[in-house]
């Protein structure tokens, strides 16, 4: 007896319009269009993670810089006394300090500024 791909053949056409639902008109209907809009899309994907992260940090850098410069100080000296006082807290952190605990932030960035004037 023949045997033919029919059901793996559309266990897998199934999978790939599952993956295309929501898509406009034939991005999402047919089948080679689905297909080229997949490749694309996931390579977007793979792409944007990698962006996500240089997005974020450059968010929390700009958030750093904003309560530093309120406090008298640059970013770049912060940093450095930051480096120089030997505390290692990520940018992160400090950007949630600035925002949500002010207190803490002031005590942190006091003691950069001594470790840059000794």
């Amino acid at each position: 007896m023949r045997t033919t791909t029919g059901a793996a053949r559309n266990k897998k056409k199934n999978r790939l319009f599952k993956k295309a639902k929501g898509y406009r008109g034939g991005r999402s209907k047919l089948l080679r269009t689905v297909k080229e809009t997949l490749v694309r899309s996931e390579a977007y994907a793979f792409r944007d993670r990698r962006v996500r992260k240089r997005e974020f940090r450059k968010l929390w850098i700009l958030r750093i810089n904003a309560a530093t410069r309120a406090r008298g100080l640059r970013y770049s000296e912060f940093i450095y006394g930051l480096k120089k006082a030997g505390i290692e807290i990520d940018r992160k952190t400090l950007s949630e300090m600035a925002i949500h605990d002010s207190a803490a932030f002031d005590a942190v960035v006091e003691k950069a500024r001594e470790t840059l004037a000794a």
